[in-house]
């Protein structure tokens, strides 16, 4: 707990705050309200009381009958007749309820009031407008007046009836407020109170009990984590929309930096990609190329009270890893093509020894001219089609590994490929030596069930903005229904399934081929047929 209290006391004490504020407006608007009311309805009533007084004819003087010339002059313009007027005033007051009912001169004497003390005195007007003869009703100190002058039969002014009663206080507008208005005020704060209790104690249960200090340095420690860490981490709720991304995560998959709150769908993520985000695509370690980069995810589901509410992914650069493979990859086939060619002489070598040992040296003379010829043809063959020396030693030495697994490698005669620069061709020699050792493994399986005599044909040729590379198997083919699925989930699915290279090779064919803005596709035609479209 914090020095001004828990979360709940402070949430209480602002709500109670804000509950007695808005009390207290309504109370003052009430107050506000019923002065208002009072100035009118009094108002009036105090205005009524003086036209009555000043209409009084002993007081403002009568004719004395129709053909009279002389009036009776009125008791407030005879100093001998001013003891009749305070039975005027008294009885004024009676009727109307004021506080205070005047009789004066014009010159504001008075002459005549409820209060005694006041005879004599100078009659206070404040701001009435009396003085020229008009009628008026405002507050003269503490008191609502009404102020009507009194007139002869000759229209003349002749003095001033005021009739007064005291305005009440701020607070006695309050008290003297309707009674529901009251209980609607005080049932008002009793619920506001006790709604404020409740929140506080729902705010309480939702941070879990912990307080604002706590919290704030949850969330900071948890962002330090987050950004700290080298691998990058996004989360994702349960409609696949991104609550929190790292640095790292931004920069390997080159998403904007407020892409918080964005949908997958939103991004410009590849199929691949949001398979492995949305979880369509299952499996660990799954392999995802993104704008050259290669990505190792994982992604693990995230439940809370046996529902899912979304899950977290984890993703590393593995780009320099897959260059190192790659490189171990060609040493591989080196190997393997030296390992093939020593295993073809060793071959070679004994039969030679054997044709010798029959005395069948005719028989040598032509075996080593057919070999020796046979070689020499595959070489011319393929320098005379394929200019460039990276795709044309690929070939030559794959032939050597084809060979060992009884397969035949052959250049179709319509086969033509210049030379082309260095990244061309290194791409053209990752499609073209995956897509052969493809074929070859597919032709070894079936070697192994009995058929022989398997051959490979490929076709390499130049477009004008991109390389076309075919290759052709005797093989069984591959199957309808996992045909986009040797693609897609190469690097992991294949290799489990199999235990061998042939998913990642695939997979890789098609990364290089995207890469470049290219496509890769097989169908079946007497066997499997893979067409690149590798773009320069």
């Amino acid at each position: 707990m914090g020095v001004k209290g828990s979360l709940a006391r402070q949430l209480l004490a602002w709500q109670v705050v804000i509950v007695v504020a808005l009390l207290t407006a309504v109370a003052v608007f009430s107050a506000i309200q019923s002065n208002e009311n009072f100035m009118d309805v009094e108002g009036r009533r105090m205005l009524l009381a003086a036209e009555n007084l000043a209409a009084i004819p002993t007081i403002r003087g009568s004719d004395t009958g129709p053909g009279t010339k002389d009036d009776i002059p009125g008791a407030l313009t005879d100093p001998l007749r001013y003891q009749q007027l305070p039975s005027f005033t008294e009885t004024a007051r009676g009727f109307s309820g004021a506080d205070l009912v005047v009789l004066a001169r014009p010159d504001l004497t008075v002459v005549s009031a409820t209060t005694p003390g006041l005879t004599g005195s100078e009659l206070a007007v404040g701001s009435s407008t009396i003085a020229t003869g008009r009628s008026w009703v405002g507050v003269v100190g503490d008191s609502l007046v009404a102020h009507v002058p009194v007139m002869d039969n000759g229209s003349h002014v002749i003095g001033i009836a005021a009739v007064s009663v005291e305005t009440p206080g701020f607070f006695a507008g309050i008290i003297e407020s309707p009674t529901d208005a009251l209980v609607a005020l005080g049932l008002a704060t009793v619920l506001g109170v006790f709604g404020s209790l409740l929140l506080a104690q729902r705010v309480k249960k939702q941070t879990l009990g912990l307080e604002p200090a706590e919290i704030t340095s949850l969330v900071e420690q948890r962002e330090a984590m987050l950004h700290g860490i080298r691998e990058g981490v996004v989360g994702l709720d349960g409609a696949n929309r991104i609550v929190l991304v790292n640095d790292h995560a931004k920069t390997l998959l080159s998403i904007p930096a407020d892409s918080v709150g964005s949908s997958v769908s939103d991004l410009d993520f590849n199929e691949r990609m949001t398979d492995v985000l949305t979880g369509r695509a299952e499996g660990a370690d799954q392999i995802v190329l993104r704008r050259g980069r290669v990505l190792t995810m994982n992604r693990m589901p995230i439940s809370l009270h046996d529902k899912t509410i979304g899950s977290v992914v984890t993703m590393r650069d593995r780009t320099e890893m897959v260059a190192l493979q790659n490189e171990l990859a060609a040493t591989q086939n080196t190997t393997d093509t030296l390992r093939a060619q020593a295993h073809e002489f060793s071959n070679r070598l004994h039969t030679i020894s054997g044709l010798i040992e029959l005395g069948e040296y005719d028989e040598v003379r032509q075996f080593i001219t057919t070999v020796s010829n046979t070689q020499q043809q595959w070489h011319a063959e393929v320098s005379a089609r394929i200019e460039d020396s990276a795709v044309a030693a690929l070939l030559i030495a794959k032939a050597s590994v084809a060979a060992e697994h009884g397969v035949g490698l052959r250049l179709s005669a319509g086969s033509r490929l210049s030379e082309v620069d260095s990244a061309l061709s290194a791409d053209l020699v990752t499609v073209l030596g995956n897509l052969v050792d493809n074929a070859v493994d597919a032709l070894g399986l079936t070697a192994s069930g009995g058929a022989r005599d398997g051959w490979i044909e490929v076709d390499i040729n130049e477009l004008d903005d991109a390389i076309r590379v075919v290759v052709r198997d005797s093989g069984p083919g591959v199957a309808p229904e996992i045909a986009r699925e040797v693609f897609r989930n190469g690097f992991t699915t294949k290799a489990a399934e199999e235990g061998g290279k042939r998913g990642l090779g695939l997979a890789l064919a098609r990364q290089t081929c995207i890469r470049r803005q290219g496509w890769i596709d097989v169908h079946n035609e007497g066997g499997a047929v893979f067409t690149a479209m590798v773009p320069r």
